[in-house]
């Protein structure tokens, strides 16, 4: 994809995958430039979401972004906290962040996930005002979802190896299975 095409898509909004009652709702922070552009989440090279994803246990087989759709019939969807497209996520405004997590609270309220996990425990705590929270399960619920923050999967956050987010997510999902039906 050309760097033309990649800024052609900045400040696009890209649907969510999403559905009533999934296990999980995953929420990224916001889409990528490349994500913008191919529809599809998680799309830019070196975000590691995927196969963290199915090396945690979520998914059967790594699945590729432009297969997102199958999510749903594993119980798992995606949103994000801010809905447009941008280069970086230090381009969003904190405000952004804010209005994303009112937003949020709405479509989770709405549609009734057993979890909410946002990736970007950073994101996590500007979107709800929790400047202490840390990596794992919170405290709070959010529209009767019990919430996890994740490491971000993104290629720059190099404090997370695909390993330790992998066990990470795993741990979300042993508790996603024991909370199953709740």
């Amino acid at each position: 994809m050309s760097p033309e095409e990649l800024q052609a898509a900045r400040d696009h909004v890209i649907p969510d995958v999403i559905a009533g009652g999934l296990r999980v709702l995953f929420c990224g922070i916001n889409p990528s430039l490349m994500s913008g552009a191919t529809g599809h989440h998680f799309a830019r090279p070196g975000n590691r979401f995927w196969p963290v994803l199915h090396r945690s246990g979520f998914t059967p087989r790594q699945f590729k972004p432009y297969e997102q759709g199958e999510l749903l019939g594993y119980g798992l969807g995606i949103t994000n906290v801010v809905a447009r497209a941008t280069a970086r996520a230090d381009e969003l405004a904190a405000e952004e962040f804010r209005e994303g997590g009112k937003l949020l609270t709405e479509k989770v309220e709405r549609l009734r996930p057993q979890w909410l996990a946002v990736v970007g425990v950073t994101a996590y705590r500007t979107a709800f005002g929790e400047r202490k929270a840390q990596i794992g399960p919170q405290e709070r619920t959010i529209g009767g979802a019990l919430v996890w923050a994740l490491p971000n999967p993104s290629g720059l956050n190099a404090h997370w190896s695909v390993q330790a987010m992998a066990e990470e997510y795993g741990r979300l999902r042993t508790a996603a299975d024991d909370t199953a039906g709740r």
